[in-house]
C-alpha cells in the first residue's frame, strides 16, 4: 500500500514549485526596465509628433483668419498699427485681435474697445469695454502645444504695456527682411523710405491711419512717416505659395527678461507678436540668452524679433496660400530671408 505524504510536507512542495527566486525577480525586473528604455524614445517621439501636428493645425488656423479677413476687408489685416514713431508710443490693434471673428471668436473680440489703445489698462471712455480683458485671455489657438507656460500672463519687457499684464502666446507674424542696406526694420520711422518697400512682409507693422486713432469722430490720413497701407494679396508678387505669413517664436532663457521678451499674442507694440528675418542664423534661435551671446549686426534685435521653436530641429511655418511647412534649423538663412519678403523677386526654385 502506498503512503500519502504528510499535508504539511505537500503545501511545503507546492510552494517551492510556484515560487521565484530572487536572481530570477532580479533578471525579470531587468528585462522590462530595458524594454521600458527601448520604448520610450518612442513614446516621447511619438508624443511630440502629436505635438507638431497640433501646433500646424493652429497655424493653419490662424493664416485662414488672416485670408478670410482678407476677402471680407480687401487687404490681409495690418500686423499692428501704432501710433507714432518706433518706439514708445501707443498701439493700436494688431493682426491676432483684427482676425478674432474669423477664427470663431466673436466674442472675445466684443470685449476689445477699438477706440482706445491697445495697453489701456481702464475703460477710458465709459462704453463698458476694458482690453484688459482681452489680453490676458488664452486662446488655445495662440499656443504651440511644445511650447512653455502659455498660459500665464506677464508684463512684457518694453512699450507701454509693460506695465500691463499680457497672455503668452507661441506665433507671430511675418513683418519682412531687415537688411543693413536698409538700415531698418519695419516699425521704425524708417519706414518712410520706401526704397525698401519690397523687404516688407504680409504683415507688417503700419503707421497710424488717422488723426487721432482713439476719437471717436476720427479723420483717417495719410501718415506722413510710415507706410499707412496693410497688405494686399495681389501686391505678393514672389507669390503666396513662396512667401512666409506666420511662423512660430517660442522663448526659452533664464534671465527675467528673456522670459518677458517671449511672444505675447495680443501686444501689437513692436515685435511681441510679430518678427523679422536678419540675415544671420541667430535670427532662428528660440534660446533668447545663447542669441545675445552671438555678437552681429543691429546688437540684440534679432533676437527680440526672431523666429524659433521648442520642437527638436526646426519649426513650422504657414505660407499665404494656407500651407504649412516644417522648416529645418540648418536652412539657408537667405533661403528664409526669400521666404520673409512680399516683392523682393525671389522665387524659391531658383535658391
Amino acid at each position: 500500500m502506498q503512503l500519502r505524504p504528510p499535508h504539511g510536507s505537500l503545501v511545503r512542495a507546492r510552494r517551492r514549485a510556484f515560487g521565484f527566486t530572487l536572481v530570477e525577480l532580479l533578471v525579470v525586473i531587468a528585462i522590462i526596465g530595458v524594454l521600458v528604455a527601448l520604448l520610450l524614445p518612442a513614446v516621447q517621439a511619438a508624443r511630440e509628433a502629436a505635438r507638431r501636428s497640433q501646433c500646424q493645425n493652429n497655424l493653419r488656423q490662424l493664416a485662414l483668419g488672416c485670408l478670410n479677413y482678407e476677402s471680407a476687408k480687401g487687404s490681409l489685416p495690418p500686423g499692428g498699427i501704432t501710433e507714432g514713431e518706433c518706439c514708445s508710443t501707443q498701439s493700436g490693434a494688431g493682426w491676432s485681435i483684427f482676425i478674432l471673428p474669423y477664427i470663431e471668436l466673436q466674442a472675445l473680440y466684443n470685449t476689445y474697445d477699438f477706440d482706445e489703445p491697445n495697453e489701456a489698462i481702464v475703460d477710458m471712455d465709459g462704453d463698458g469695454k476694458i482690453n484688459k480683458t482681452l489680453r490676458e485671455s488664452n486662446p488655445i489657438v495662440f499656443d504651440c502645444p511644445s511650447d512653455e507656460e502659455t498660459e500665464l500672463n506677464d508684463n512684457p519687457a518694453s512699450g507701454p504695456g509693460a506695465l500691463a499684464p499680457y497672455n503668452r502666446g507661441s506665433y507671430r507674424a511675418n513683418a519682412g527682411l531687415c537688411t543693413v542696406e536698409s538700415g531698418a526694420f519695419w516699425d521704425s520711422s524708417s519706414q518712410h523710405n520706401e526704397a525698401f518697400v519690397h523687404q516688407r512682409g504680409p504683415l507688417p507693422g503700419i503707421g497710424r491711419m488717422y488723426d487721432n486713432p482713439w476719437s471717436k469722430t476720427r479723420k483717417e490720413r495719410t501718415s506722413p512717416w510710415s507706410l499707412k497701407a496693410p497688405v494686399k494679396l495681389r501686391e505678393i508678387s514672389d507669390g503666396t505659395t513662396q512667401t512666409m505669413m506666420l511662423a512660430e517664436k517660442a522663448h526659452t532663457g533664464l534671465l527675467p527678461e528673456s522670459r518677458r521678451r517671449r511672444t505675447f499674442w495680443a501686444y501689437t507694440y513692436t515685435s511681441y507678436q510679430r518678427s523679422l528675418t536678419f540675415l544671420q542664423t541667430r535670427s532662428i534661435i528660440s534660446d533668447y540668452d545663447r542669441c545675445r551671446q552671438i555678437n552681429g549686426d543691429f546688437g540684440d534685435d534679432p533676437c527680440k524679433r526672431s523666429w524659433g521653436s521648442l520642437h527638436p530641429s526646426g519649426l513650422s511655418i504657414v505660407m499665404c496660400d494656407g500651407s504649412v511647412q516644417f522648416i529645418a534649423d540648418s536652412i539657408d538663412i537667405f533661403l528664409f530671408g526669400a521666404m520673409s519678403t512680399i516683392a523682393g523677386d525671389e522665387t524659391l526654385a531658383q535658391r
